[in-house]
């Protein structure tokens, strides 16, 4: 029977806590007598392998992963995993939701009275967050664990300021082993606006760095037949996975300074769309829809039609990433059309001078991450965290990033490069699929992702082109990743959940020419009107605590 976790402050750990520094000092000429005690307990500086030398099992909840299932059943069947329990002495046993229900199986579980040792989960998709988990007794805190048995990422943490801002809760508890992206700026800008560079060449036309340079490329690429088929079937810009409304083109409006949701100025929060600049991207949206420069399906491609526009030469823009976006094309267009090239474009300059990206390019932690449930053994607490603590030593991170070395990767002086177990499957598995079946880092986990992956993945001189211009955009509007007391999120759902509904209708309305552009003054009092500056107050609240973590 398991000893359920009640509270992770238990004497043993609180003495290590205090080891670690995490009480403060008495001052001096006020010692207390000496008094008896057991000897503390040394904080690990490296994971000793094995582990432990008495083999048990953590249990582990998390979703599974369609590259992954393309191959293996679950993620216990990984080469990483595998050589990890071989390593470690510990067995993990994975339970994985069906795809695509991962949310509501995790309010399932997560009701239910004995828990998995182990949960991983986006933490931002839980009821209440992480403070609810641990307010209700479902996960613990493991800042004092951490301290004592987790030396790797003890280090990570206090030799990074903004890991430290954004790992813990306001109140600096830290609760999970994360996905993290210490190399944030490189893993973070592999998506942006992308073009044909076949058509630009064929048109003999400049890649567009401004809203206006904008137009004048769609509008060639609408009337000029880069395509070379004869027909006026081009479709300048287009979107796949349309959600039903035309949100798809706020990645255009952060060159009017604004974005489609709440933003800073400077240090002030605000609602992009109630400032005068989004009342100009919808004018100019507009004038493209009308024009025909923007797919009039846009709000209804599925994955299917969308691959279909691209591969069949219809498709001049669109936004993706350099695998979805960029590589698949390659790969698939490669033989049947050498020509075919794609290019990544700069986020289009705003009226100061400056392009800004439309998401935080600077997000060293994810949402991402494995908790201890209350449930997990108090006497394989030590154990589980040093467990957990390996992905993020050297060798760990390898494994976990690259897989097994001489198999799945080789070493290319600072580099890595994969084999061709990986770039060229004897099995048939893509690359990502392939690289699925033996380490995370082509999806999410615990890890510290490692951009020599990305490096080892970017066969193409336009992907990797795409991620050194995507890199230039400035985060300066986004805002970090603060987080909302359970008081606020209920608060700020009350209040966006009819401010977004409205405003995707309107602006829906406006730029498809059903509303004219007058609507717009309408739309902001209406906003205004649904208590939006109660939810600006409340964003402007956390965003506060997070600059005086």
């Amino acid at each position: 029977m398991k000893k359920r976790m009640g509270s992770i402050l238990l004497s043993s750990l609180l003495t290590m806590s205090l080891l670690a520094g995490c009480t403060g000092d008495k001052e001096p000429g006020n010692a207390e007598p000496a008094e008896e005690t057991e000897p503390a307990v040394q904080a690990l500086t490296e994971i000793p392998l094995p582990i432990t030398s008495e083999p048990f099992t953590i249990d582990y909840w998390r979703a599974n992963d369609a590259k992954l299932t393309a191959s293996l059943n679950n993620f216990g069947d990984m080469a990483a995993y595998k050589e990890k329990e071989k390593l470690t002495g510990i067995q993990v046993k994975f339970t994985h939701p069906p795809l695509g229900q991962q949310r509501d199986q995790f309010n399932l579980l997560i009701s239910t009275k004995e828990l998995p040792d182990v949960i991983y989960y986006n933490w931002a998709d839980a009821v209440g967050g992480p403070e609810k988990m641990i307010k209700d007794g479902r996960i613990i805190r493991l800042n004092e664990l951490i301290d004592s048995y987790a030396p790797n990422l003890k280090r990570i943490i206090e030799s990074d300021p903004n890991v430290k801002k954004q790992i813990a809760l306001d109140d600096g508890t830290i609760y999970m082993f994360p996905l993290l992206k210490l190399d944030a700026l490189k893993l973070n800008a592999t998506s942006g606006l992308i073009m044909r560079q076949d058509w630009l060449d064929q048109l003999n036309l400049e890649v567009p760095t401004t809203i206006d340079e904008w137009y004048t490329v769609l509008k060639a690429f609408k009337e000029q037949d880069p395509n070379g088929n004869g027909k006026p079937d081009e479709l300048p810009f287009t979107g796949n996975w349309g959600p039903g409304n035309l949100t798809k083109l706020h990645d255009f409006a952060a060159a009017f300074g604004v974005i489609g949701g709440f933003q800073l100025n400077g240090d002030k929060v605000e609602f992009g769309p109630i400032q005068p600049g989004y009342r100009d991207f919808l004018e100019t949206m507009a004038k493209w829809y009308k024009e025909g420069l923007i797919d009039p399906e846009i709000m209804t491609n599925d994955g299917k039609a969308f691959d279909y526009k691209v591969t069949s030469n219809l498709a001049g823009a669109y936004q993706g990433g350099v695998f979805s976006g960029m590589g698949k094309y390659f790969n698939l267009m490669r033989d049947t059309d050498p020509n075919f090239n794609v290019t990544g474009v700069p986020w289009p300059v705003s009226p100061d001078g400056t392009s800004y990206a439309t998401f935080n390019l600077e997000n060293k932690v994810l949402s991402y991450g494995e908790a201890i449930t209350a449930s997990a053994d108090e006497d394989k607490l030590k154990y589980i965290v040093q467990w957990m603590d390996y992905n993020y030593s050297e060798e760990g991170s390898d494994l976990f990033n690259f897989g097994i070395e001489n198999d799945s990767y080789v070493r290319d002086g600072e580099g890595v490069k994969f084999t061709d177990t990986i770039i060229d499957n004897p099995n048939g598995l893509t690359y990502d699929q392939a690289l699925a079946s033996y380490a995370l880092s082509i999806m999410d986990g615990p890890i510290n992702q490692d951009s020599r992956y990305l490096d080892a993945l970017l066969f193409d001189d336009g992907q990797r082109a795409a991620n050194a211009e995507w890199m230039k955009a400035s985060s300066a509007l986004t805002l970090p990743p603060i987080r909302l007391s359970t008081e606020e999120v209920t608060t700020s759902t009350s209040i966006m959940s009819q401010v977004n509904t409205y405003l995707n209708e309107t602006m829906t309305a406006i730029i498809s020419g059903q509303k004219p552009i007058t609507e717009f003054d309408k739309m902001t009092e209406t906003i205004k009107s649904m208590d939006i500056e109660r939810a600006i107050e409340v964003h402007q609240a956390a965003y506060d605590r997070y600059q005086s973590k």
